[in-house]
């Protein structure tokens, strides 16, 4: 698995894991949502993610790097 498919599944399960935590301990869960989604955004704008670089640092390689 690559950088760009790890970051995904990552968000992908923040997401799920904070809707579980809404239906079973409390609204609040949620506000774990909107931090994924906060992220998501200021990666967007920025080009740095925060979860790219944790990847990098456990060994993921990029999917560019991947193709060569």
């Amino acid at each position: 698995m690559c950088t760009e498919n790890a970051i995904r599944m990552l968000a992908g399960s923040f997401v799920l894991l904070s809707l579980v935590l809404y239906q079973l301990v409390s609204p609040w869960g949620l506000i774990l949502a909107g931090f994924v989604g906060l992220n998501l955004m200021q990666s967007s704008l920025t080009g740095f993610c925060p979860a790219e670089s944790m990847l990098r640092r456990l060994g993921v390689q990029s999917c560019a790097a991947r193709s060569k």
